[in-house]
């Protein structure tokens, strides 16, 4: 079904345009950076994403938001734009892989039909990688690129390869020694070229990363083909200046750096010198074109480079280390030897055996069968506003993918797979209901809507206030009886989330995620949450108790009537394995020009206060009284929120206890060294 972005019937509260009001609303460094994530992810798609009647292919708005946030939390220190884009792009390149059809990529089909060469010895498919999970040193792999690119916010190579055998790829980390060779445009190492490759390690499937890859190995040869111009041309200029003839004592001596071009005549077994320490050594004997033979030596752990050769293919090395039989203690008759040195690369037109073409007989014709490729080759249709997204029987649309911010203006009756992201305005429990029940009113750009969260024995989510930034997926949109739009969303249901990012502890140290304020922007400007470098100020203001909170929400219990100890924000009674020590801390934060009063507990306190709760409770009262003065000056970057509750008729029971009329709440503070 394919769901156009038009108007939305929705009602909200307080609607506002999505442009904001007033002048000094700036762009929310969060959502700013989804987007440049998604140009550089999938930037093929980001040109137009709704230009496709056939399905957006790209990443979705709330896919991206998601992971970045997982990898915030799995990053407490704090993130940079690398770690963000690099890890985005191995998730998304792998959820292509998954979520793809099995089909061999077409520049391997094409390459396919002149293919005539056997397989090497050792040769393993991609596809056997994944199905055991494993790859010996000793494997070869005869692959084609499919695809070459730097992983974003690095300067990290990255080859996609494939193979003839395969329906799979495997991407591989490119060792340094080749990246002069990959640089675009010119760079050998491109799409469609083949290599040959051994030494992988495998680096297997875990969490997070739901396809294996190679990581770099030093032992890769580039294929060349004499019948394609570009090649031919690259032979003639570079290899064929030197000969064997041309390698002189004085020429190795001053560094002088050879390129040779040679036909491999034999490689010899594996031999183990035992009056050397039992070092390993294979040697390849060549012959160039002038009927002059040399030996390229192997040595030790690159012995299974030899696994890449084959006798009659001709091996082209570039810069290649030469080594003086009478220095190296050699037994040969040769003035030189060639070995593999750290800046060698090589070059290999592989031996193909001609092969004498048959006919078949009837016979054999009618058991062979015939397979039809359709070879799609879809041309480019009309451009239309439309994203063609799943729907079910019952006409709920899945908006799970959707490639666009989803507001909650653009909200409406039978939508499923939502994700907002917007201010928590105010949040209670439903007190006279069957199962766990919280109301939580969430207010974006464009207006504010009630949510019901459905939990299955109590609340889970942390810390979450009034004035706190939220990330929430996974929510359906239904309409009630007054005809208005309601949201809800259960803690077990697939693909449902809840990120309190004022209190996410990498936020304050990732700057590509936020922008700095200063204390005097907080009054003119209407963003949710503000990051900004501070000092204690005013010690002798600042209050200091301890209290009793409930674990699971961080909020304040309080003793009823009855003895018993309650959760004034879960309104359910608390055992002492629930209940801790907490500040409640009120202080005067400056900067350069201007000072402000806040309020904080939990974590952050502890940030602040440099020391624990319960430590601070051991303290002697004058002990209490005076700790406060040596944290003047002390310097910090906090996340500050506006907890000041807009008033709403029978929203809830009580004002929040915690926060006293005090409007900012610190949600989450790093000292600065």
């Amino acid at each position: 079904m394919a769901f156009s972005n038009g108007a939305s019937l929705m009602e909200t509260d307080n609607h506002k345009k999505r442009e904001g009001e007033g002048e000094d609303e700036e762009e929310d460094p969060f959502l700013t950076f989804i987007e440049y994530a998604r140009s550089v992810i999938s930037p093929e798609e980001d040109e137009d994403p709704s230009g496709n009647e056939e399905g957006y292919n790209g990443a979705g708005w709330s896919w991206i938001a998601s992971r970045i946030l997982k990898t915030c939390i799995s990053y407490s220190s704090g993130v940079t734009a690398a770690i963000l884009l690099s890890d985005l792009s191995q998730a998304w390149s792998e959820q292509r892989r998954v979520g793809g059809s099995k089909k061999r990529p077409e520049i391997i089909d094409q390459m396919k039909r002149k293919h005539r060469r056997a397989k090497l010895p050792n040769t393993v498919t991609i596809d056997s990688i994944y199905e055991k999970n494993f790859l010996s040193l000793s494997s070869v792999l005869e692959a084609v690129v499919v695809d070459a690119h730097v992983l974003p916010g690095t300067n990290i190579y990255m080859l996609t390869l494939g193979d003839y055998w395969s329906s799979n790829t495997i991407d591989l980390y490119l060792h340094r020694r080749y990246y002069d060779l990959v640089d675009p445009p010119n760079g050998i190492l491109k799409k469609a070229r083949e290599i040959f490759l051994t030494g992988c390690y495998l680096r297997t499937a875990k969490e997070g990363c739901g396809s294996p890859r190679l990581l770099p190995t030093e032992y890769l040869v580039i294929l060349l083909d004499e019948d394609l111009d570009d090649d031919a041309i690259l032979i003639g200029a570079q290899f064929c200046s030197d000969s064997f003839s041309s390698i002189s004592h004085a020429g190795v001596k001053n560094g002088v750096s050879y390129s040779l071009y040679a036909r491999i005549e034999s490689i010899t077994s594996l031999e183990i010198l035992e009056q050397c320490g039992g070092l390993q050594r294979k040697q390849i004997t060549l012959v160039d074109n002038d009927g002059v033979k040399l030996r390229f030596l192997l040595w030790n752990e690159q012995v299974i480079l030899a696994n890449l050769f084959s006798v009659g293919s001709m091996l082209a090395l570039d810069r290649p280390y030469i080594a003086i039989a009478a220095e190296s203690a050699l037994e040969t008759s040769e003035l030189f030897c060639l070995e593999y040195g750290t800046a060698t690369q090589l070059y290999l037109v592989p031996f193909v055996q001609h092969e004498e073409q048959v006919c078949l007989s009837s016979t054999q014709n009618r058991t062979q069968g015939s397979k039809l490729h359709a070879a799609a080759d879809p041309t480019q249709g009309p451009k239309v506003s439309q994203v063609s997204l799943p729907c079910d029987s019952q006409g709920s649309i899945d908006f799970s993918n959707y490639p666009f911010q989803l507001f909650v203006a653009d909200l409406h009756g039978k939508m499923t797979g939502i994700s907002l992201y917007g201010v928590v305005r105010d949040v209670f429990r439903e007190r006279e209901t069957a199962g766990v029940i919280f109301l939580l009113k969430l207010e974006d750009s464009t207006g504010s809507i009630w949510a019901k969260l459905h939990f299955s024995q109590s609340w889970s989510l942390g810390r979450v206030s009034v004035g706190h930034t939220a990330y929430i997926s996974g929510l359906t949109c239904s309409k009630t009886k007054q005809d208005r739009f309601e949201l809800s969303w259960c803690e077990t249901d697939d693909g449902a989330s809840f990120i309190n990012l004022s209190c996410l502890p990498a936020l304050v140290n990732s700057s590509c995620l936020h922008k700095l304020s200063r204390l005097s922007d907080l009054s003119r400007r209407r963003n949710p949450m503000h990051i900004c470098r501070v000092w204690i100020d005013q010690v002798d203001h600042c209050h200091v108790t301890t209290r009793f909170s409930h674990a699971p929400c961080g909020h304040f219990v309080k003793e009823m009537p009855s003895g018993a100890v309650q959760c004034s924000f879960c309104h359910c009674d608390c055992d002492s394995e629930v209940v801790m020590r907490a500040f409640y801390l009120k202080l005067t934060l400056a900067d350069k020009n201007t000072k402000i009063f806040a309020w904080c507990t939990g974590q952050t306190a502890m940030e602040l206060l440099q020391i624990s709760p319960d430590e601070f409770y051991e303290l002697s009262e004058d002990e209490q009284v005076m700790y406060p003065s040596s944290l003047e000056n002390e310097r910090f970057i906090v996340a500050l929120v506006n907890c000041k509750r807009q008033a709403v008729h029978g929203s809830r029971d009580s004002q929040t206890p915690e926060a006293d009329a005090v409007s900012w709440e610190i949600t989450r503070a790093l000292k600065c060294e």
